[in-house]
């Protein structure tokens, strides 16, 4: 915690900044919904990516984990290996949905499409 002004004052410049760097990211954000990329893929990484920058400044920032002990930075990087896990099963099953034909004719449709 701050014991002083000068601490306090350093603690909310280091506020500002990153409260910056987030509208700035969260404007890249959008930007980046109306740009199409090779592949929609690409498109989700690239958000993804986005999105965990933000989330990494919200919280080792305004959760204070950036001064935390070392036990906690082995469960936020167990977190973050699961996290890149469920992004990368994201990225690589997406060109690959399960098509169940019995489920509804458009299904059936892309089945016949595929095989063809």
């Amino acid at each position: 915690m701050a014991d002083s002004a000068e601490e306090i004052h350093k603690s909310v410049k280091a506020f500002k900044k990153v409260l910056l760097a987030l509208m700035i990211l969260t404007v890249v954000t959008v930007l980046l919904s109306g740009v199409e990329m090779p592949t929609h893929g690409m498109n989700i990484l690239v958000g993804m990516i986005v999105a965990t920058i933000k989330a990494s400044l919200v919280g080792l920032i305004f959760m204070h984990l950036a001064h935390e002990r070392s036990t906690i930075y082995k469960v936020l990087v167990f977190t973050g290996v699961l996290a890149l896990a469920i992004f990368l099963l994201t990225y690589w099953t997406h060109g690959n949905p399960l098509i169940n034909p019995k489920f509804d004719s458009q299904s059936a449709e892309m089945m016949d499409h595929l095989k063809h």
